[in-house]
Protein backbone atom coordinates (compact mmCIF):
# COMPACT_ATOMS: atom_id res chain seq x y z
CA UNK A 1 0.00 0.00 0.00
CA UNK A 2 2.91 2.31 0.82
CA UNK A 3 3.83 2.00 -2.47
CA UNK A 4 1.16 2.45 -4.29
CA UNK A 5 0.71 5.92 -2.20
CA UNK A 6 4.25 6.69 -3.43
CA UNK A 7 3.90 6.77 -6.78
CA UNK A 8 5.07 9.78 -8.42
CA UNK A 9 2.63 11.97 -10.34
CA UNK A 10 4.70 14.54 -11.71
CA UNK A 11 8.18 12.26 -13.09
CA UNK A 12 8.47 8.47 -13.11
CA UNK A 13 6.60 5.78 -14.80
CA UNK A 14 3.25 6.43 -14.31
CA UNK A 15 2.95 9.53 -16.33
CA UNK A 16 5.42 7.88 -19.15
CA UNK A 17 3.23 4.84 -19.15
CA UNK A 18 -0.55 6.70 -19.49
CA UNK A 19 0.72 9.60 -22.04
CA UNK A 20 2.14 6.30 -24.34
CA UNK A 21 -0.93 4.19 -23.92
CA UNK A 22 -2.90 7.34 -25.08
CA UNK A 23 -0.76 8.66 -28.28
CA UNK A 24 -0.96 4.55 -29.31
CA UNK A 25 -4.79 4.70 -28.85
CA UNK A 26 -5.06 8.02 -30.91
CA UNK A 27 -3.06 6.83 -33.53
CA UNK A 28 -4.63 3.55 -34.30
CA UNK A 29 -7.57 5.27 -34.22
CA UNK A 30 -6.33 7.84 -37.08
CA UNK A 31 -4.98 5.19 -38.97
CA UNK A 32 -7.39 2.78 -38.77
CA UNK A 33 -10.31 3.28 -41.84
CA UNK A 34 -13.71 3.67 -41.05
CA UNK A 35 -16.13 0.92 -41.43
CA UNK A 36 -18.73 3.06 -43.32
CA UNK A 37 -17.99 5.43 -45.55
CA UNK A 38 -14.55 7.43 -44.78
CA UNK A 39 -14.88 10.85 -45.85
CA UNK A 40 -18.59 11.12 -44.41
CA UNK A 41 -17.45 9.83 -41.05
CA UNK A 42 -14.49 11.92 -41.19
CA UNK A 43 -16.86 14.75 -41.95
CA UNK A 44 -18.72 14.24 -38.92
CA UNK A 45 -15.70 13.44 -36.43
CA UNK A 46 -14.07 16.70 -37.80
CA UNK A 47 -17.52 18.25 -36.70
CA UNK A 48 -17.86 16.84 -33.30
CA UNK A 49 -14.19 17.47 -32.61
CA UNK A 50 -14.64 21.60 -33.48
CA UNK A 51 -17.86 21.27 -31.42
CA UNK A 52 -15.78 19.65 -28.24
CA UNK A 53 -13.27 22.16 -28.65
CA UNK A 54 -15.74 25.55 -28.52
CA UNK A 55 -17.91 23.49 -25.68
CA UNK A 56 -14.44 22.95 -23.61
CA UNK A 57 -13.10 26.28 -24.13
CA UNK A 58 -16.24 27.93 -23.35
CA UNK A 59 -16.98 26.46 -20.27
CA UNK A 60 -13.63 26.84 -18.71
CA UNK A 61 -13.71 30.16 -20.00
CA UNK A 62 -16.79 30.89 -17.95
CA UNK A 63 -15.77 29.09 -15.04
CA UNK A 64 -12.71 30.97 -14.68
CA UNK A 65 -12.54 34.11 -15.76
CA UNK A 66 -15.86 35.15 -15.75
CA UNK A 67 -17.82 33.14 -12.64
CA UNK A 68 -13.97 33.10 -10.55
CA UNK A 69 -14.84 29.54 -9.62
CA UNK A 70 -11.49 29.02 -8.79
CA UNK A 71 -10.55 31.86 -7.24
CA UNK A 72 -8.22 32.99 -9.87
CA UNK A 73 -7.91 32.28 -13.34
CA UNK A 74 -6.85 28.75 -14.40
CA UNK A 75 -4.50 30.72 -17.00
CA UNK A 76 -3.93 29.83 -20.88
CA UNK A 77 -2.29 26.76 -20.57
CA UNK A 78 -4.70 24.46 -18.50
CA UNK A 79 -7.58 26.62 -20.67
CA UNK A 80 -5.63 24.98 -24.01
CA UNK A 81 -5.27 22.05 -22.38
CA UNK A 82 -8.96 21.19 -21.70
CA UNK A 83 -9.74 22.04 -24.55
CA UNK A 84 -7.82 20.17 -26.75
CA UNK A 85 -8.78 17.18 -24.51
CA UNK A 86 -12.25 18.15 -25.08
CA UNK A 87 -12.18 18.17 -28.81
CA UNK A 88 -10.33 14.71 -28.93
CA UNK A 89 -13.42 13.67 -26.44
CA UNK A 90 -15.80 14.62 -28.47
CA UNK A 91 -13.93 13.26 -31.48
CA UNK A 92 -14.01 9.65 -29.73
CA UNK A 93 -17.33 9.16 -28.70
CA UNK A 94 -18.48 10.07 -32.48
CA UNK A 95 -16.04 7.81 -33.14
CA UNK A 96 -16.86 4.80 -30.93
CA UNK A 97 -21.24 5.10 -32.32
CA UNK A 98 -19.79 5.22 -35.90
CA UNK A 99 -17.27 2.55 -36.18
CA UNK A 100 -16.84 -1.04 -35.71
CA UNK A 101 -14.17 -3.79 -34.35
CA UNK A 102 -11.04 -2.85 -33.70
CA UNK A 103 -11.29 0.73 -34.46
CA UNK A 104 -14.29 0.93 -31.83
CA UNK A 105 -12.11 -0.78 -29.55
CA UNK A 106 -9.46 1.39 -29.99
CA UNK A 107 -11.91 4.46 -29.38
CA UNK A 108 -13.29 3.20 -26.25
CA UNK A 109 -9.94 2.91 -24.50
CA UNK A 110 -8.71 5.83 -25.51
CA UNK A 111 -11.55 8.23 -23.65
CA UNK A 112 -10.47 6.87 -19.99
CA UNK A 113 -7.17 7.41 -21.22
CA UNK A 114 -7.20 11.04 -22.30
CA UNK A 115 -8.80 11.96 -19.13
CA UNK A 116 -5.95 10.32 -17.14
CA UNK A 117 -3.61 12.30 -19.45
CA UNK A 118 -5.30 15.53 -19.02
CA UNK A 119 -5.38 15.33 -15.65
CA UNK A 120 -1.68 14.67 -15.17
CA UNK A 121 -1.10 17.31 -17.75
CA UNK A 122 -2.54 19.86 -15.76
CA UNK A 123 -1.41 18.75 -12.05
CA UNK A 124 2.03 18.71 -14.21
CA UNK A 125 1.46 22.58 -15.17
CA UNK A 126 0.60 23.62 -11.23
CA UNK A 127 3.10 20.80 -9.52
CA UNK A 128 0.20 20.83 -7.03
CA UNK A 129 0.51 16.84 -6.50
CA UNK A 130 3.05 14.95 -6.22
CA UNK A 131 2.55 11.70 -5.27
CA UNK A 132 -0.64 9.46 -5.19
CA UNK A 133 -0.89 9.70 -1.59
CA UNK A 134 -1.51 13.17 -1.70
CA UNK A 135 -4.71 13.27 -3.92
CA UNK A 136 -5.95 12.26 -0.76
CA UNK A 137 -4.49 13.91 1.55
CA UNK A 138 -2.69 10.96 3.28
CA UNK A 139 -0.28 12.22 6.23
CA UNK A 140 3.22 12.14 4.71
CA UNK A 141 5.76 12.41 6.92
CA UNK A 142 5.86 10.89 11.23
CA UNK A 143 5.80 13.25 14.12
CA UNK A 144 8.72 14.79 15.70
CA UNK A 145 9.89 13.75 19.41
CA UNK A 146 10.62 17.70 20.53
CA UNK A 147 11.45 16.79 23.97
CA UNK A 148 15.18 16.43 22.59
CA UNK A 149 15.61 20.77 22.48
CA UNK A 150 14.43 20.41 25.77
CA UNK A 151 16.68 18.07 27.83
CA UNK A 152 19.59 18.76 25.65
CA UNK A 153 19.98 22.74 25.06
CA UNK A 154 21.27 25.18 22.42
CA UNK A 155 24.01 26.88 21.23
CA UNK A 156 24.50 29.89 19.17
CA UNK A 157 25.23 29.96 15.19
CA UNK A 158 28.74 31.61 16.62
CA UNK A 159 29.31 28.57 19.00
CA UNK A 160 28.41 26.36 16.35
CA UNK A 161 31.13 27.87 13.31
CA UNK A 162 33.79 28.20 16.16
CA UNK A 163 33.14 24.22 17.12
CA UNK A 164 33.61 23.56 13.36
CA UNK A 165 36.56 25.91 12.96
CA UNK A 166 37.83 24.33 16.00
CA UNK A 167 37.74 20.96 14.58
CA UNK A 168 35.16 19.89 16.82
CA UNK A 169 32.30 20.09 14.38
CA UNK A 170 29.23 17.89 15.71
CA UNK A 171 28.35 15.07 14.11
CA UNK A 172 24.82 15.68 11.74
CA UNK A 173 22.98 13.65 9.61
CA UNK A 174 23.60 14.50 5.46
CA UNK A 175 20.51 15.66 4.96
CA UNK A 176 17.75 17.60 6.79
CA UNK A 177 14.68 15.55 7.93
CA UNK A 178 10.58 16.56 7.28
CA UNK A 179 8.40 15.98 10.26
CA UNK A 180 5.08 16.26 11.31
CA UNK A 181 4.29 17.97 14.72
CA UNK A 182 1.04 19.32 16.28
CA UNK A 183 0.81 22.71 17.43
CA UNK A 184 -2.47 22.95 20.03
CA UNK A 185 -4.60 25.84 19.38
CA UNK A 186 -3.98 27.52 23.16
CA UNK A 187 -4.83 30.73 23.58
CA UNK A 188 -6.92 31.13 19.27
CA UNK A 189 -8.70 27.79 19.80
CA UNK A 190 -8.56 27.33 16.40
CA UNK A 191 -9.15 23.75 14.91
CA UNK A 192 -5.93 23.39 12.59
CA UNK A 193 -4.99 20.18 11.32
CA UNK A 194 -1.23 18.71 11.72
CA UNK A 195 1.76 20.74 11.05
CA UNK A 196 4.69 20.18 9.47
CA UNK A 197 8.78 21.37 10.12
CA UNK A 198 11.75 20.96 8.36
CA UNK A 199 14.94 20.33 10.49
CA UNK A 200 18.47 20.86 8.85
CA UNK A 201 21.46 18.75 9.25
CA UNK A 202 22.60 21.24 12.29
CA UNK A 203 19.22 21.15 14.12
CA UNK A 204 19.24 17.46 14.40
CA UNK A 205 22.68 17.25 16.18
CA UNK A 206 22.76 16.53 20.19
CA UNK A 207 23.45 20.64 20.92
CA UNK A 208 21.83 22.69 17.75
CA UNK A 209 22.12 26.12 16.95
CA UNK A 210 19.49 28.76 17.54
CA UNK A 211 18.30 28.82 14.14
CA UNK A 212 16.33 31.12 11.84
CA UNK A 213 12.58 30.45 10.91
CA UNK A 214 10.03 30.89 8.00
CA UNK A 215 6.79 30.33 8.73
CA UNK A 216 5.32 28.90 5.07
CA UNK A 217 1.32 28.51 4.30
CA UNK A 218 0.15 26.51 1.50
CA UNK A 219 -2.42 27.88 -0.80
CA UNK A 220 -6.24 27.05 -0.50
CA UNK A 221 -6.55 24.20 -1.67
CA UNK A 222 -3.85 22.97 0.72
CA UNK A 223 -2.34 21.74 3.30
CA UNK A 224 0.89 21.74 5.31
CA UNK A 225 1.93 18.42 3.71
CA UNK A 226 1.05 20.05 -0.22
CA UNK A 227 3.60 22.56 0.74
CA UNK A 228 6.52 20.60 1.40
CA UNK A 229 5.65 18.17 -1.02
CA UNK A 230 5.32 20.89 -3.94
CA UNK A 231 7.71 23.09 -3.14
CA UNK A 232 10.70 21.36 -2.57
CA UNK A 233 12.54 23.55 0.09
CA UNK A 234 13.57 21.01 1.53
CA UNK A 235 16.28 19.52 -1.46
CA UNK A 236 16.78 23.13 -1.63
CA UNK A 237 17.41 23.89 2.54
CA UNK A 238 19.45 20.76 2.56
CA UNK A 239 21.61 21.72 -0.75
CA UNK A 240 22.21 25.47 1.17
CA UNK A 241 23.01 23.58 4.51
CA UNK A 242 25.50 21.15 2.71
CA UNK A 243 27.72 23.73 2.21
CA UNK A 244 26.87 25.66 5.29
CA UNK A 245 28.61 24.04 7.67
CA UNK A 246 24.71 22.06 8.48
CA UNK A 247 23.13 25.22 8.76
CA UNK A 248 20.11 26.31 7.30
CA UNK A 249 16.76 27.94 8.20
CA UNK A 250 13.85 25.91 10.35
CA UNK A 251 11.20 25.37 8.22
CA UNK A 252 7.18 25.42 9.72
CA UNK A 253 4.42 24.85 7.92
CA UNK A 254 1.28 25.56 9.82
CA UNK A 255 -2.27 25.01 8.51
CA UNK A 256 -3.80 28.42 8.23
CA UNK A 257 -7.41 26.96 7.09
CA UNK A 258 -8.28 23.65 9.51
CA UNK A 259 -9.18 21.74 6.32
CA UNK A 260 -9.17 21.51 2.34
CA UNK A 261 -12.18 23.48 1.71
CA UNK A 262 -12.08 26.35 3.98
CA UNK A 263 -10.92 29.73 3.70
CA UNK A 264 -10.07 31.24 6.94
CA UNK A 265 -9.02 34.47 5.43
CA UNK A 266 -5.87 34.58 8.08
CA UNK A 267 -8.14 36.66 10.14
CA UNK A 268 -10.04 35.97 13.47
CA UNK A 269 -13.58 35.59 11.85
CA UNK A 270 -17.11 33.74 13.37
CA UNK A 271 -16.76 31.74 9.94
CA UNK A 272 -14.34 29.33 10.46
CA UNK A 273 -12.62 30.68 13.84
CA UNK A 274 -9.65 32.81 15.37
CA UNK A 275 -6.86 31.92 12.60
CA UNK A 276 -4.77 35.29 12.64
CA UNK A 277 -4.46 34.54 16.36
CA UNK A 278 -3.39 30.94 15.74
CA UNK A 279 -0.79 31.50 13.45
CA UNK A 280 0.64 35.03 15.42
CA UNK A 281 -0.08 33.69 19.01
CA UNK A 282 0.26 29.81 18.94
CA UNK A 283 2.34 28.49 16.28
CA UNK A 284 4.95 31.70 17.35
CA UNK A 285 5.01 30.42 21.01
CA UNK A 286 5.22 26.52 20.50
CA UNK A 287 7.98 27.23 17.72
CA UNK A 288 9.85 29.72 20.25
CA UNK A 289 9.48 26.65 23.04
CA UNK A 290 9.62 23.57 21.20
CA UNK A 291 12.68 24.00 18.57
CA UNK A 292 15.51 25.20 17.95
CA UNK A 293 15.09 28.71 16.91
CA UNK A 294 16.50 32.35 17.41
CA UNK A 295 13.79 34.51 18.20
CA UNK A 296 14.23 37.60 17.45
CA UNK A 297 11.91 39.56 14.54
CA UNK A 298 14.74 39.71 12.54
CA UNK A 299 15.69 35.85 12.64
CA UNK A 300 11.95 35.12 11.44
CA UNK A 301 10.21 35.03 8.04
CA UNK A 302 6.35 34.05 6.81
CA UNK A 303 5.79 33.54 3.75
CA UNK A 304 3.54 31.85 1.18
CA UNK A 305 1.93 30.61 -2.14
CA UNK A 306 -1.79 31.94 -3.54
CA UNK A 307 -3.91 32.49 -0.27
CA UNK A 308 -0.39 31.76 1.88
CA UNK A 309 1.03 34.38 0.17
CA UNK A 310 -1.92 37.05 0.36
CA UNK A 311 -1.77 35.96 4.10
CA UNK A 312 1.98 36.34 4.04
CA UNK A 313 1.57 40.34 2.92
CA UNK A 314 -1.55 40.41 5.85
CA UNK A 315 0.30 38.92 9.04
CA UNK A 316 3.94 39.87 8.05
CA UNK A 317 3.42 44.19 7.94
CA UNK A 318 0.74 43.56 11.01
CA UNK A 319 3.29 42.01 12.97
CA UNK A 320 6.21 43.78 12.91
CA UNK A 321 7.55 42.22 16.21
CA UNK A 322 7.20 38.56 15.11
CA UNK A 323 8.41 38.46 11.52
CA UNK A 324 11.55 40.65 9.98
CA UNK A 325 10.65 39.32 6.24
CA UNK A 326 8.44 38.34 4.02
CA UNK A 327 7.69 35.78 1.06
CA UNK A 328 4.86 35.77 -1.47
CA UNK A 329 4.25 33.90 -4.58
CA UNK A 330 1.27 34.56 -6.32
CA UNK A 331 -0.27 36.25 -4.00
CA UNK A 332 -3.97 38.26 -4.27
CA UNK A 333 -4.57 41.98 -3.90
CA UNK A 334 -6.74 41.33 -0.91
CA UNK A 335 -8.25 37.89 0.91
CA UNK A 336 -11.60 36.86 -0.31
CA UNK A 337 -13.57 34.00 -0.66
CA UNK A 338 -15.61 34.13 -3.96
CA UNK A 339 -16.27 38.08 -4.55
CA UNK A 340 -15.43 40.91 -2.29
CA UNK A 341 -18.62 41.60 -1.35
CA UNK A 342 -19.78 38.15 -0.54
CA UNK A 343 -16.35 38.26 1.62
CA UNK A 344 -17.70 41.20 3.57
CA UNK A 345 -21.19 39.99 4.19
CA UNK A 346 -20.33 36.18 5.80
CA UNK A 347 -16.64 37.27 7.24
CA UNK A 348 -17.45 40.34 8.64
CA UNK A 349 -21.09 40.71 8.49
CA UNK A 350 -20.99 43.59 5.59
CA UNK A 351 -18.73 45.86 7.67
CA UNK A 352 -16.25 46.97 5.19
CA UNK A 353 -14.39 49.07 7.43
CA UNK A 354 -13.51 45.84 9.43
CA UNK A 355 -12.59 44.33 6.60
CA UNK A 356 -10.41 46.70 4.80
CA UNK A 357 -7.97 45.96 7.64
CA UNK A 358 -7.08 43.04 6.63
CA UNK A 359 -6.19 44.35 3.14
CA UNK A 360 -2.18 43.75 2.47
CA UNK A 361 -1.34 47.39 1.33
CA UNK A 362 -4.08 49.10 4.26
CA UNK A 363 -1.93 47.10 6.57
CA UNK A 364 1.51 48.33 5.09
CA UNK A 365 0.18 51.58 5.54
CA UNK A 366 -0.79 51.62 8.53
CA UNK A 367 2.07 50.15 9.83
CA UNK A 368 4.77 52.17 7.99
CA UNK A 369 7.46 53.04 8.53
CA UNK A 370 9.14 49.66 8.19
CA UNK A 371 12.31 47.97 7.95
CA UNK A 372 11.02 44.33 6.51
CA UNK A 373 12.39 43.08 3.87
CA UNK A 374 9.61 41.63 0.75
CA UNK A 375 11.10 39.00 -2.12
CA UNK A 376 7.75 38.20 -3.94
CA UNK A 377 7.09 36.64 -7.24
CA UNK A 378 4.59 36.30 -9.86
CA UNK A 379 4.25 34.09 -12.55
CA UNK A 380 4.79 35.44 -16.31
CA UNK A 381 1.69 33.64 -17.53
CA UNK A 382 -0.53 35.28 -13.89
CA UNK A 383 -1.15 38.46 -15.11
CA UNK A 384 -3.55 38.90 -12.13
CA UNK A 385 -0.65 38.16 -9.86
CA UNK A 386 2.09 40.66 -11.26
CA UNK A 387 -0.73 43.39 -11.13
CA UNK A 388 -1.11 41.85 -7.68
CA UNK A 389 2.58 42.16 -7.45
CA UNK A 390 3.39 45.71 -8.28
CA UNK A 391 0.34 47.30 -5.93
CA UNK A 392 1.53 45.57 -2.96
CA UNK A 393 5.18 46.07 -3.64
CA UNK A 394 4.56 49.94 -4.40
CA UNK A 395 2.66 49.97 -0.87
CA UNK A 396 5.88 48.07 0.34
CA UNK A 397 8.43 50.90 -1.12
CA UNK A 398 6.24 53.47 0.09
CA UNK A 399 6.76 52.22 3.61
CA UNK A 400 10.02 52.36 3.58
CA UNK A 401 10.58 48.01 3.28
CA UNK A 402 13.46 46.68 1.35
CA UNK A 403 11.56 44.88 -1.56
CA UNK A 404 13.07 42.64 -4.31
CA UNK A 405 10.60 40.96 -6.65
CA UNK A 406 10.79 39.13 -9.93
CA UNK A 407 8.86 37.40 -12.88
CA UNK A 408 9.00 33.32 -12.85
CA UNK A 409 9.28 32.63 -16.78
CA UNK A 410 7.72 29.64 -18.43
CA UNK A 411 5.12 29.78 -15.62
CA UNK A 412 1.51 30.84 -13.92
CA UNK A 413 -0.22 30.66 -10.80
CA UNK A 414 1.50 27.16 -9.95
CA UNK A 415 4.14 25.92 -7.93
CA UNK A 416 6.98 25.93 -10.47
CA UNK A 417 6.66 29.83 -10.06
CA UNK A 418 7.48 29.08 -6.36
CA UNK A 419 10.21 26.88 -6.84
CA UNK A 420 12.07 29.49 -9.13
CA UNK A 421 11.34 32.33 -6.38
CA UNK A 422 12.30 30.34 -3.41
CA UNK A 423 16.24 29.61 -4.40
CA UNK A 424 16.86 33.57 -4.40
CA UNK A 425 14.80 34.40 -1.83
CA UNK A 426 16.63 31.61 0.41
CA UNK A 427 19.85 32.70 -0.08
CA UNK A 428 18.51 36.13 0.68
CA UNK A 429 17.30 35.38 3.80
CA UNK A 430 20.12 33.44 4.90
CA UNK A 431 21.87 36.32 4.14
CA UNK A 432 20.14 38.49 5.88
CA UNK A 433 20.38 36.24 9.24
CA UNK A 434 23.32 35.53 9.29
CA UNK A 435 23.84 31.97 8.28
CA UNK A 436 25.90 32.95 4.59
CA UNK A 437 27.20 36.27 2.81
CA UNK A 438 27.18 34.69 -0.53
CA UNK A 439 23.69 35.90 -2.98
CA UNK A 440 23.55 35.00 -6.64
CA UNK A 441 22.40 37.63 -8.46
CA UNK A 442 19.00 37.86 -10.03
CA UNK A 443 20.77 37.47 -13.43
CA UNK A 444 22.22 34.45 -13.18
CA UNK A 445 19.04 32.63 -12.63
CA UNK A 446 17.62 32.05 -16.55
CA UNK A 447 13.98 31.55 -15.31
CA UNK A 448 13.72 35.06 -13.94
CA UNK A 449 13.26 38.13 -14.41
CA UNK A 450 13.61 41.18 -12.26
CA UNK A 451 10.64 43.32 -11.87
CA UNK A 452 11.12 47.08 -11.33
CA UNK A 453 8.96 48.35 -8.09
CA UNK A 454 9.03 52.41 -8.85
CA UNK A 455 8.29 54.04 -5.45
CA UNK A 456 4.74 55.99 -6.38
CA UNK A 457 2.91 59.19 -4.30
CA UNK A 458 0.37 57.64 -2.30
CA UNK A 459 -3.23 57.27 -4.11
CA UNK A 460 -5.98 59.17 -3.52
CA UNK A 461 -7.94 56.92 -0.92
CA UNK A 462 -10.86 56.55 -3.23
CA UNK A 463 -9.43 56.97 -6.45
CA UNK A 464 -10.29 53.34 -7.61
CA UNK A 465 -12.20 50.99 -5.36
CA UNK A 466 -9.81 48.09 -4.64
CA UNK A 467 -13.03 45.22 -5.30
CA UNK A 468 -12.33 46.60 -8.61
CA UNK A 469 -9.16 46.32 -9.06
CA UNK A 470 -8.78 42.90 -7.24
CA UNK A 471 -11.83 41.61 -10.11
CA UNK A 472 -9.97 43.45 -12.76
CA UNK A 473 -6.42 41.61 -11.69
CA UNK A 474 -8.50 37.94 -11.45
CA UNK A 475 -9.53 38.22 -15.03
CA UNK A 476 -6.08 39.22 -16.31
CA UNK A 477 -6.89 42.76 -17.46
CA UNK A 478 -5.45 44.91 -15.37
CA UNK A 479 -1.38 44.44 -16.47
CA UNK A 480 -1.91 44.42 -20.66
CA UNK A 481 -0.69 47.83 -21.06
CA UNK A 482 1.82 48.00 -18.24
CA UNK A 483 5.20 47.22 -18.68
CA UNK A 484 6.32 45.82 -14.70
CA UNK A 485 9.78 44.42 -15.34
CA UNK A 486 12.81 44.30 -17.87
CA UNK A 487 14.20 40.74 -18.55
CA UNK A 488 17.76 39.84 -16.73
CA UNK A 489 20.42 39.25 -19.20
Amino acid sequence: MNAFLHIHLLTGWLPICVFGATLICLAAVLLMKPDKGRRKTMRWELVAALIGAAAGFALIWLLSDVLLVFGVSVGWLVMSVITVVSALACWLIVTVIDSRHKRRIFAIAAIPLIVGSCALQINMIYGEYTTVGSLFNIATYEHLDTTIYASNGTISVDAWRQLVRDGHAPAIPEHGKISAITIPPTVSGFAARTADVYLPPAALSKHPPKLPVMIMLAGQPGSPDRFFGASKIAAMLDEYAASHDGLAPVVVSPDQNGAVTHNSLCADTPVYGNAETYLTVDVTNWVKKNLPVASSSNQWLIGGFSQGGTCSTQLGPAHPKIYGHIFSADGELEPTDHTREDTINRYFGGDEQAYELHVPAHIIAQHAPSNQTMFSVAGAWDSGSRHNQLAIGQAAVRAGMQVTAVTALNSGHDWHSVQAGLRPALERFCAQTGLGTQVTPLGKFSNLREVNIPPVPMAPKHSMSSARVHRASERGTATNDISIGKDIQ
